[in-house]
């Protein structure tokens, strides 16, 4: 069964830091590439920032500088270091696995919150 599972959200004071995972089973993900996602109360679901299967990555400028995607292929998993945050990336965050030819997966979400 495919699956992406994202854990690590939680609550933080503006300016602090939290790292999420997400955990992929059922397929490998060193062929695809992952990318993070958020969803606010009310607005859209916008894209964070992505890594490519070959390691490099890339972000929205709104988050650029603050936070960080890695992987782990041997893991199975994808990371997303968010650092300094602002009330203004208090969202269900969601990862994604991509790869040509359409095959897409989604994870459930993780919800963050950032308030003091």
């Amino acid at each position: 069964q495919v699956q992406l599972v994202e854990s690590g959200g939680g609550l933080v004071q503006p300016g602090g830091s939290l790292r999420l995972s997400c955990a992929a089973s059922g397929f490998a993900i060193s062929s695809f590439g992952m990318s993070w996602h958020r969803q606010a109360p009310g607005k859209e679901r916008e894209w964070v920032g992505g890594v490519g299967s070959g390691g490099g990555s890339i972000y929205a400028t709104s988050v650029l500088g603050r936070f960080t995607i890695s992987r782990d292929n041997a893991k199975n998993t994808v990371y997303l270091q968010m650092d300094s945050l602002k009330p203004s990336d208090a969202a269900v965050y969601y990862c994604k696995a991509a790869r040509p030819g359409g095959e897409t997966f989604w994870g459930q979400g993780t919800q963050v919150t950032v308030s003091s």
